[in-house]
């Protein structure tokens, strides 16, 4: 997928939240009787400006889309005539402050829950069970007692109904100290407790890492076997020379037969710079041919490769769907629930994160965020719609933190004035933005370089 795609869908995204969110304190300030002197979305140069209504405000959309901000008047920032003393933002009572402080991320949280009311209403949900597929002895899931064919029902007496329940209950559960127990539900239909043990709160970090939970426990869901056919062969590519070709169905390599796909992968990989042979059939024809076999490195480690994409996966059984129609009542609740829980698990992830519990590299930065932009816009326009849900939730919820640079923090200085009865001083606020920008510029130093760390493997 292009640069230019992912760059066009990460632009689109942070402008409409970026939007919503600044929309937010311009709608509420406006209401309370604030004069607004500028709404800008974008930093840097102006690319488009107008000048409308009553209050002559300053629209402007900026070059740089990475933020966004409404300037008010303020006493703070600049002489103000004496008639419109009573409209600057210092000069109104303090909750009136604090309420269009609040506005900002109240409206990306509000735009989120709307928008996951819309897309269940349209898609419903469609639930995958959380049936394991194998699982290794050797594994903290294999100790554990798990086999293949279970389903995971309960995560800490917290019913969970699919993977995705399973994958975020997962994560909050090794992110914190206390015991991991599992309610599973064998193939006999019989309920029976299993416990992950990670003693070590250094491999518990770990796991917290991206994609090294699931991994790291030795769990693997089901999934439908993928035949073992060829899905795209490469042109320049091991496979393409020894005469293969797309639809080809692999029968065994170096004369041992093969079920799926993955068993395809495990045999190659597992000769790195060697040949094997692999016999296949093509419509009513079998045949034999010799695959020299590329050493390539891939996570650290050398494998085998001949230049081979895998056939359309197989969709899921019906048996391990669980569809779910809503009516816009129950559409509304049920996104209502989610979005606080996916609000409420950032805060304690994030929490640990500060306390060391969490990795660091789960923070992302603008290119990590761009890929996913990028990625779930060629999913679809309901997966781009989610990805929206998920990013305005954390907008809301970082905006929220109490970082004097943020609403939060500006938040926090309105409530000391407030209880205070009077002004803090400009040395207090000064080192507060200090110290603010100082911890949102480690924050993003620490994002962009796990971006880059994750772009170089």
């Amino acid at each position: 997928m292009s640069v230019a795609w992912h760059l066009l869908a990460f632009i689109v995204a942070v402008c409409l939240l970026v939007t919503v969110h600044e929309f937010g304190h311009f709608w509420v300030a406006r209401r309370l009787g604030f004069k607004v002197l500028r709404f800008s979305v974008g930093f840097g140069k102006t690319l488009w400006s107008r000048v409308g209504g009553a209050d002559r405000t300053e629209y402007i959309i900026a070059a740089v889309p990475l933020g966004g901000y409404v300037k008010m008047l303020d006493e703070r920032e600049g002489p103000v005539a004496p008639e419109e003393l009573p409209r600057a933002f210092n000069r109104r009572p303090h909750w009136q402050r604090i309420a269009v402080l609040l506005a900002g991320p109240a409206f990306n949280i509000i735009f989120a829950v709307l928008l996951l009311t819309g897309i269940l209403l349209m898609s419903g949900i469609a639930q995958v069970r959380p049936v394991l597929g194998d699982i290794e002895a050797n594994t903290i899931a294999g100790r554990g007692g798990l086999h293949a064919g279970d389903e995971i029902v309960a995560i800490n007496a917290h019913a969970v109904k699919s993977q995705r329940d399973v994958l975020l209950d997962l994560l909050d559960a090794v992110s914190d100290s206390a015991a991991i127990t599992l309610a599973v539900r064998g193939q006999d239909g019989a309920l029976r407790p299993s416990t992950l043990a990670i003693p070590d709160p250094a491999e518990r970090r770990r796991l917290t890492e991206p994609s090294a939970l699931m991994g790291g426990l030795g769990i693997r869901f089901y999934e439908p076997p993928i035949p073992a056919v060829l899905g795209a062969v490469e042109p320049d590519g091991p496979a393409a020379h020894a005469g293969l070709k797309a639809g080809d169905a692999i029968l065994a390599v170096n004369g041992d037969p093969v079920h799926d796909f993955l068993d395809v992968v495990a045999r190659i990989q597992a000769h790195p710079g060697q040949s094997v042979s692999i016999r296949y059939r093509r419509e009513a024809l079998e045949a034999t041919v010799q695959v020299p076999v590329l050493a390539e490195t891939h996570d650290g480690k050398t494998v085998g490769r001949i230049h081979v994409r895998q056939p359309p996966l197989v969709p899921y059984p019906e048996n391990m769907l669980r569809r779910i129609h809503l009516s816009l009542p129950a559409a509304f609740a049920r996104a209502n629930v989610e979005a606080w829980d996916m609000t409420a698990l950032q805060g304690r992830l994030f929490w640990r994160m500060l306390i060391g519990q969490v990795s660091m590299k789960n923070l992302s930065g603008p290119l990590s965020i761009a890929e996913y932009a990028g990625d779930s816009a060629a999913l679809g326009l309901a997966s781009f719609l989610y990805f929206l849900v998920i990013v305005s939730l954390a907008l809301g919820f970082m905006n929220l933190l109490p970082i004097p640079i943020l609403d939060g923090g500006q938040i926090v200085f309105q409530a000391i004035e407030w209880l205070k009865g009077s002004p803090l001083s400009d040395r207090f606020q000064t080192i507060g933005q200090q110290l603010g920008i100082a911890l949102l510029v480690l924050l993003m130093g620490v994002a962009l370089f796990n971006d880059i760390s994750r772009q170089f493997g």
